[in-house]
């Protein structure tokens, strides 16, 4: 699964040139003007990453900054602040504040295409893999290939990307809301019970007589890889 990053800049022209150069490399991107409508949106759903500019009608940059570090669940979520703002003291200021990095407009693009690609690589190297492993399983993201125990595994589209989205996060739940929304996507309208069906079939292709299921049903909860699995695998 690409990255989603949150483009969070009221600069038009700016956020459309971020967005087509990000895209462009392959990330998932969404673009908000506010920073009450990014605080809003970041509750609802969390990226891999921020790209922060420091002054945004609504709330600064700094002070949701400020809020995502204070929250649990984007405590350690990684943030690039934009500034036309150079000074020394300035940039203390926003690092200080929670910022992972800081960039003075007018900037390279490339180079915040370098650091975007960086801090993701920190922050969770798995999702740039170009193999994922777990237990006999193997997901190659460049040969669109999956692999148990050696044998390939034919898998449909979706349930490749279903199957690339619970490796990426080996052992965490999953709702079928989450996962419609990590697999699927937010924008697009489909019943949960898809969600049942597609799994229902990842486990058909993964799955012959006498070998244990990789993925767990959490009854009430949703759906997870199996950690104990990936130990005895």
């Amino acid at each position: 699964m690409s990255a989603r990053i949150l483009i969070v800049e009221d600069e038009e022209a700016l956020a459309l040139l971020l967005r087509y150069n990000l895209e462009a490399e392959g990330y998932e991107i969404e673009t908000v003007s506010r920073g009450d409508d990014a605080d809003t949106r970041l509750r609802e759903r969390t990226p891999d990453l921020v790209v922060l500019d420091w002054m945004l009608p609504g709330l600064s940059g700094i002070e949701l900054c400020r809020r995502l570090r204070a929250r649990p669940e984007t405590k350690a979520l990684p943030i690039i602040m934009l500034t036309a703002r150079g000074e020394e003291s300035e940039r203390v200021r926003g690092l200080a504040t929670g910022a992972d990095d800081y960039i003075v407009k007018p900037f390279s693009v490339p180079e915040l295409i370098a650091r975007v690609r960086a801090l993701l690589r920190r922050a969770s190297p798995e999702r740039l893999a170009d193999v994922l492993a777990f237990g006999d399983l193997e997901l190659d993201r460049e040969k669109k290939r999956v692999s148990r125990s050696g044998r390939e595994v034919e898998l449909g589209p979706t349930e490749y990307r279903l199957l690339e989205f619970l490796m990426e996060r080996p052992g965490r739940v999953f709702t079928r809301e989450q996962l419609l929304d990590g697999v699927w996507g937010s924008e697009i309208y489909i019943d949960e019970r898809t969600v049942d069906v597609h799994v229902g079939r990842l486990r058909k292709a993964l799955n012959r007589p006498r070998e244990i299921d990789p993925i767990r049903t959490v009854r009430g909860a949703g759906y997870a890889l199996n950690d104990r699995f990936g130990k005895t695998g």
